[in-house]
């Protein structure tokens, strides 16, 4: 599950709403053990994804470095290229785009 959480931090353009959330919800799936709670834990979960996520755009926002920000799209080809050496097949590449 957690391997799906990418760094966030010193990308231009800044990581959006969008992926710290999806980064929330990956992390509260990991320590709760479920992949989508029952209705009795739903509002719960719901409430940790969305105070995880508030946490991480706080820590994004108050974060610094001096390192230059790094390009997504060159980042996203360095991947690619690590999964074409290690699978060897360039079906099995996911394109962030898409997840």
């Amino acid at each position: 599950m957690c391997r799906n959480i990418r760094t966030l931090f010193n990308f231009e353009p800044a990581a959006t709403e969008y992926e710290v959330t999806a980064a929330a919800v990956q992390f509260v799936r990991k320590l709760s053990g479920f992949n989508a709670p029952s209705k009795a834990n739903e509002e719960v979960f719901q409430r940790a994804v969305e105070e995880v996520a508030a946490a991480a755009q706080k820590l994004l926002d108050n974060l610094v470095t001096n390192a230059q920000p790094r390009n997504r799209e060159v980042e996203q080809e360095r991947a690619r290229a690590r999964s074409l050496k290690r699978f060897g097949n360039p079906l099995a590449v996911i394109d962030e785009d898409e997840e």
